[in-house]
């Protein structure tokens, strides 16, 4: 053993007490070169961070500012919404709100959730791939006792369907869920697992399974996310008249619609999974204001943008976001801050998880047009020269 071992993080029997954070603070600032001094600061009890956070010292103090109005025409979000975004990104919530204020001007944003599922995807392992492929008639025929094995572990979790792939010796499925207003990725965990010891019980040629093949694909993006959905499916749409777009943007819709056809072409020579602008930006401020997992940005950024001239001149413009993962409830939704900032949204608790997902695609459609009239009309790299610089 080395004399020089590094001393280990103090812990407490109760870890989520003021005395055993300002322990962890008072190491910090013995084996660091840091003060600590604003991270120490917070306003929630230590005690509402159980099951949030390991190990707590303080918190990080990102930002929120407020954009908007946005006009949504949603079937979950309706009326004037103001949009909290958490960034240390500058320009990001003025080009936002620029973007929303069109958009609302020219109607206001539909809305639509296509489909809402989270995934567990097991891996049945088979002697031969005869057997691994004969397991999927085993399967539907047992389907429902399946299904009640899953169940079993949650009171708002429903199985909906399983997907189906076999390779070599190896049967993969794929379980979908209905979560809910959470997130739900620990709680398909927990029920695929009770519904895989059911099928491990019962079927004699399986020689084993593992609980997760990582086609389920969780915390990266993949193309299956965007074929069969991973999340919300949602679609956000608006019909821009020419004459809004020359008087609000300086730039009319028919050398818009001729950005978006290179911006396709170089979306595919990139081989990107979103030929939009960004997405992620709108979405990873919303996410860390609202306690949303922010890992789940990178199934969450994909996007397909789709534009249409039409014959008047003016513009449809849609952006559907295939694997939009959100939770009005759970997870850090309850955290003290993020919790102020669903409640701005009229998106905290039971029943909200929609209008949630209605307001995300909403807001990356505002952030899409407003950057493409930037790049056009020659404000890009001016509005972050004034409002992007952090001057001292």
């Amino acid at each position: 053993m080395s004399e020089n071992k590094a001393p280990k993080i103090p812990r407490q029997q109760d870890n989520y007490t003021k005395h055993s954070m300002d322990d962890r603070l008072a190491f910090v600032r013995a084996q660091t070169s840091s003060k600590a001094q604003h991270i120490a600061h917070h306003s929630q009890e230590p005690k509402n961070l159980e099951g949030n956070i390991e190990n707590p010292l303080g918190v990080a103090q990102v930002p929120i500012g407020l954009a908007g109005p946005l006009k949504i025409n949603g079937e979950h979000a309706q009326g004037d919404f103001y949009i909290p975004m958490a960034t240390t990104e500058g320009t990001l919530v003025a080009s936002y709100s620029r973007g929303m204020s069109v958009l609302s001007d020219a109607g206001g944003v539909n809305t639509t959730v296509v489909e809402r599922y989270m995934q567990r995807a097991p891996v049945f392992h088979f002697q031969s791939a005869r057997e691994a492929r004969d397991f999927r008639e085993w399967f539907d025929t047992h389907f429902d006792e399946i299904k009640a094995a899953a169940e079993a572990t949650t009171s708002i979790g429903t199985l909906s369907h399983v997907e189906h792939y076999v390779v070599s010796r190896m049967h993969f499925c794929r379980f979908n869920y209905l979560t809910g207003d959470a997130a739900g990725q620990n709680m398909c965990g927990k029920a695929t697992l009770a519904a895989c010891e059911w099928i491990a019980l019962h079927n004699q040629q399986l020689s084993g399974y593992t609980l997760s093949g990582a086609i389920d694909t969780d915390k990266k993006h993949s193309q299956l996310n965007t074929l069969h959905s991973r999340g919300a499916r949602v679609v956000a749409e608006v019909v821009l008249p020419n004459e809004l777009c020359k008087s609000r943007l300086r730039v009319d819709t028919q050398t818009l619609f001729r950005a978006r056809q290179v911006s396709n072409v170089g979306g595919m020579l990139a081989g990107t999974s979103n030929n939009g602008l960004h997405a992620a930006n709108g979405l990873a401020a919303l996410f860390i204001a609202t306690g949303q997992d922010a890992a789940n940005i990178a199934e969450s950024q994909a996007g397909i943008v789709y534009v249409d001239l039409l014959d008047n001149g003016d513009l449809y413009w849609s952006i559907t976001l295939p694997s939009l993962i959100v939770a009005s409830y759970g997870g850090g939704t309850g955290l003290a801050t993020q919790r102020e900032s669903l409640e701005m949204l009229d998106c905290y608790g039971d029943g909200k998880v929609m209008k949630l997902a209605e307001i995300c695609a909403a807001t990356v459609l505002a952030g899409e047009l407003s950057l493409a009239a930037a790049v056009l009309a020659g404000d890009w790299v001016s509005s972050h020269d004034e409002l992007g610089r952090n001057r001292p």
